[in-house]
C-alpha cells in the first residue's frame, strides 16, 4: 500500500479540530498576480496532517485553503490542466442543482453570500479554538486583504458552537458527526462498525481507491498528489419548527425525544436505534468503541428499530447496500447562529451547520448520496420520502415509521432545514498550494 504523505495533505482530510468558533471566507482574485500575492502570506498558515496530529493542543487555530474551478483560472492555470478537471467541478454545485434536489427555497438563486456566483474563486476554512482567537485571525486577514488589492472578500460565515454543547452538536441537539469513514494507513484505531479502514484513493488524489485505480486528475501530477474535492453546505436548521413539530406528534416529551430519533436514526446523544430503540442511552452515544457496531441487514432489516428512511440509515446504508464503501464521505462542520434557548418561540435568526463532504469522486461519492439515497422518493422502495432531516421537502412527503402491528405514516413533512448556499472546491495539497502560487509564465 502506498503511504500517505502527512507533510503534503491539508490537515482537515485526516484530522477533526477541538473548535469552538471559526470562520469561513469566500473570496473573489481581480487578477491572477492578487491572488498569487494573498497566497504567498497565506499558505505558509496552512497545516499539515503531520502539524495537527503532532501539535493539536498548542494550535489555537486551524487554517484550509480551497479553490473553485473558475477560482483555479482566476490564478491563471493553463486552459488544458483546467480542462482535464470533472465536469462536475468545472460545471459547479449551482449548475447542477436539479441534479441535487436544489429546489424551491434552496434553488441557487435564492442562496447567500455569492455562492452561486461564478466570481466565487476561493475559501478561506478557519477553525479557532476560542472567539479571541477567531477575532485575532480575522484581524490579520483583514489586514492582509487591505494589502491585497484586487482579491475581494465577497461574504463570510462566522462559526459558534452551539451553548449548551461544544463543537459535536447541531442546533437540534444531536451529536454530531458519530459516524465518519476511516482511511488505511491513517493510523487510526479501527472503530467497530465504521465499515474497516478504506483505500486512500476514495478520498485522495493520486492513490489507489477501492477497485486498485488511482485517479490522474487533473494534470499535471503537480497539482493533484495529495488534493481531493469539497462540496459546501450550508445549511439553515429550522429549529422552532422541529420542536412544534415533535409536540404536534408527539404525546409527551418521551415520545417527542423518540420521534426525533426516529427522524435521525440516532438519539440526540448519538446513541444510534439499533442498540438503543427504546430509551437513550448516554453512556453508549458517547463511547466511539461502542456506537457504531452494529448492521441493519441483520439486526434490523425491516426498520422496527431505525426506520429505513431515517437520516442516519440514508446517508450510511451499511450492509443493506451494494459495496457502500464506494459511496463515503468524510464529513467537517461547524454551526453557525445563536443557540435558540429551550421552550424560546422562533426567533427568525438563522442559525444551521455550514459543513464539507470530502471525497475523490464528486459524481460517484457527493452526487450520488445528494441525488438517490438524500432526495431519491424511492430509497428503498419508499415510495414518497425524502431524508426527513437534510432531504428537499415542499410539504407533499412523508416519513414511515414501522411498527407492529400497523405502522405510523407522517404526511406532509415540512423543511427541517434549508439550503442556503453551496459550491464545489478543489482542496490542494501543500505542494500544489505552492505550485498554484508560482507565477505561470514561469511555473
Amino acid at each position: 500500500m502506498t503511504a500517505l504523505e502527512f507533510d503534503d495533505i491539508q490537515h482537515i482530510m485526516l484530522t477533526g479540530t477541538p473548535h469552538l468558533t471559526g470562520r469561513y471566507e469566500f473570496l473573489s482574485f481581480d487578477t491572477p498576480e492578487a491572488g498569487q500575492a494573498w497566497l504567498t502570506e497565506m499558505v505558509p498558515l496552512v497545516q499539515s496532517a503531520t502539524d495537527v496530529r503532532e501539535t493539536v493542543n498548542v494550535f489555537k487555530r486551524w487554517v484550509n485553503l480551497a479553490f473553485t474551478w473558475n477560482g483555479l483560472r482566476a490564478l491563471g492555470v493553463d486552459e488544458e490542466t483546467l480542462a482535464s478537471f470533472p465536469d462536475e467541478f468545472r460545471e459547479g454545485m449551482a449548475s447542477r442543482a436539479d441534479i441535487l434536489g436544489d429546489t424551491g427555497a434552496a434553488a441557487p438563486e435564492h442562496w447567500l453570500g455569492g455562492l452561486a456566483g461564478d466570481d466565487l474563486h476561493a475559501i478561506v476554512i478557519l477553525f479557532a479554538r476560542d472567539e479571541p482567537e477567531r477575532v485575532r485571525c480575522v484581524g490579520e486577514h483583514d489586514a492582509l486583504l487591505a494589502r491585497c488589492p484586487g482579491v475581494r472578500a465577497l461574504s463570510h460565515l462566522d462559526l459558534a458552537a452551539t451553548a449548551p454543547f461544544e463543537y459535536d452538536h447541531d442546533h437540534f441537539g444531536y451529536r454530531d458527526p458519530v459516524s465518519q469513514p476511516q482511511i488505511a494507513g491513517s493510523g487510526e484505531v479501527l472503530i467497530p462498525g465504521a465499515g474497516g479502514y478504506l483505500a486512500p484513493g476514495e478520498f485522495l488524489l493520486g492513490y489507489p481507491d477501492e477497485e486498485g485505480l488511482v485517479s490522474n486528475e487533473p494534470i499535471p501530477g503537480a497539482l493533484s498528489r495529495n488534493g481531493s474535492y469539497l462540496a459546501y453546505r450550508r445549511l439553515e436548521e429550522h429549529v422552532g419548527a422541529f420542536r412544534d413539530y415533535l409536540k404536534q406528534n408527539a404525546e409527551d416529551a418521551v415520545g417527542q425525544e423518540l420521534l426525533a430519533a426516529k427522524f435521525m436514526g440516532r438519539w440526540r446523544s448519538g446513541a444510534p436505534l439499533v442498540l438503543a430503540p427504546t430509551h437513550d442511552d448516554p453512556e453508549l452515544g458517547a463511547d466511539p468503541m461502542r456506537n457504531n457496531d452494529f448492521d441493519y441487514g441483520e439486526m434490523d432489516p425491516i426498520g422496527y428499530a431505525c426506520p429505513l428512511g431515517s437520516h442516519a440509515r440514508r446517508l450510511n446504508p451499511r450492509d443493506t447496500e451494494p459495496n457502500p464503501n464506494r459511496r463515503r464521505l468524510i464529513r467537517r462542520s461547524g454551526t453557525y447562529g445563536p443557540a435558540l434557548p429551550e421552550g424560546a418561540a422562533d426567533d427568525g435568526v438563522e442559525r444551521g451547520v455550514g459543513m464539507f463532504l470530502i471525497c475523490a469522486s464528486l459524481v460517484r461519492q457527493f452526487e450520488f448520496a445528494q441525488n438517490v439515497w438524500i432526495n431519491d422518493a424511492m430509497f428503498k422502495e419508499l415510495g414518497n420520502e425524502h431524508d426527513p432531516i437534510c432531504g428537499t421537502q415542499d410539504g407533499t412527503l412523508d416519513f414511515t415509521i414501522p411498527k407492529r402491528p400497523i405502522r405510523k405514516v407522517l404526511k406532509g413533512l415540512p423543511a427541517f432545514t434549508t439550503l442556503r448556499g453551496g459550491a464545489y472546491f478543489f482542496l490542494p495539497g501543500l505542494s500544489a498550494l505552492r505550485y498554484l502560487n508560482t507565477p505561470k509564465e514561469t511555473a
